[in-house]
């Protein structure tokens, strides 16, 4: 066991979720190497200091450039806007450190491939931050399908949703402005994920992208607030993905529905800690879905609490990756998802949005530019 130095660019909203979970991701997971709060960077030197002392790093650093290039900085951990992910990854890939970066990879799919560039040519341990598909439900369903529990998969149906600007009064702020920082480059990539891991690769997208609230309080709103689109799977799979951050009354709307010939699945991340299972056996008069608790025989859930039903929380998909992380870097290999993984992300999104502007099918494989 060995301490390793992590340097965590943002304090903000992931920022602290990190900073708590590699603070305790050790206890919780008997980690290889324990992770070390050794710096923090934000906006500012002053955010950074404030930062620091509220979540028990040992220094703060002037700008991400001081953290990236500080040789007790030895993992890196980018919790900060779109628009900055692709110069710290190359920083940091320059330098031989692994890197953890949230999602999306970057602001555009041109970000997105020039990030696992860097860090394959770099041969960095990397990995991007997907974290809803890690409750313990969501891995039991994963496990549920691929081990063909509810047979060959036809349908998927899966939304991201919150009404956090459902209110059309509310002022415009830095999320209504610019592509990177609407519905499709916050929320998309979540359910997008969720659909890869699932059920597999996607073919092909037919999408439609709309701004509702063009203007808020006098100020343009140059971003989508809602998004859908069809899509056909590789494997023949058809599905539906709808994406918005004005659905009245949803507050964390991660919700997928998958039909198999033998069975079916369905979860809610609002009620994170079950799984609705449906097999097509029995009586007729005595077929339904059946609700599953998860507890302590479903995957990752034992380490965080021994009683079944009781439940685990965001916090706890953050500490998973963690843990995911610091086992990658003990094993010297990237694990699930890493920025290739995020990159076939990016490649969805992109597609959904050329095929919104021509009003036709795309397909995801005749985007240009993916890193050999």
């Amino acid at each position: 066991m060995s301490e390793i130095g992590v340097g965590i660019v943002g304090g903000g909203y992931m920022g602290k979720a990190h900073a708590v979970a590699h603070a305790s991701v050790g206890a919780l997971f008997n980690t290889r190497l324990r992770p070390r709060l050794e710096m923090v960077a934000a906006s500012s030197p002053a955010s950074a200091e404030r930062y620091r002392a509220a979540f028990g790093f040992r220094r703060a650093a002037a700008d991400w450039q001081a953290l990236v290039a500080d040789p007790d900085v030895e993992a890196v951990v980018i919790a900060s806007p779109q628009d900055t992910h692709r110069a710290i990854v190359a920083a940091a890939a320059a330098l031989g450190k692994p890197v953890f970066c949230e999602k999306p990879l970057g602001a555009s799919l041109e970000d997105a491939i020039a990030i696992t560039e860097a860090a394959e040519r770099a041969g960095i341990v990397n990995m991007v931050g997907f974290n809803y598909i890690r409750t313990p439900a969501s891995q039991y369903a994963r496990r549920l399908i691929a081990e063909g529990e509810i047979g060959e998969v036809t349908w998927f149906r899966g939304e991201h949703t919150e009404d956090f600007y459902a209110d059309p009064a509310m002022p415009a702020s830095w999320r209504t402005s610019g592509m990177a920082n609407g519905t499709m480059g916050d929320l998309a990539p979540h359910m997008i994920n969720a659909a890869l891991a699932l059920i597999g690769p996607i073919g092909a997208v037919m999408a439609e992208v709309e701004t509702v609230h063009t203007d808020r309080n006098g100020t343009p709103v140059t971003n989508d607030d809602q998004a859908q689109m069809m899509c056909r799977f590789a494997g023949g799979a058809m599905g539906h993905l709808y994406f918005s951050r004005i659905a009245t009354g949803r507050k964390m709307g991660y919700i997928y529905e998958i039909t198999g010939t033998r069975g079916a699945i369905r979860f809610n991340q609002e009620d994170q800690n079950s799984l609705w299972l449906y097999r097509a056996e029995g009586p007729e008069a005595e077929r339904g879905f059946r609700q599953i608790l998860t507890g302590p025989a479903h995957p990752d859930y034992l380490p965080f609490c021994q009683g079944p039903g009781h439940g685990t929380g965001y916090q706890d998909q953050i500490t998973i990756e963690a843990r995911d992380f610091l086992e990658a870097i003990a094993d010297g290999a990237s694990r699930w998802p890493s920025f290739r993984d995020g990159l076939a992300v990016s490649h969805v999104t992109a597609a959904a949005l050329k095929s919104h502007a021509t009003r036709q099918w795309q397909d995801v494989a005749q985007l240009k530019g993916d890193p050999k």
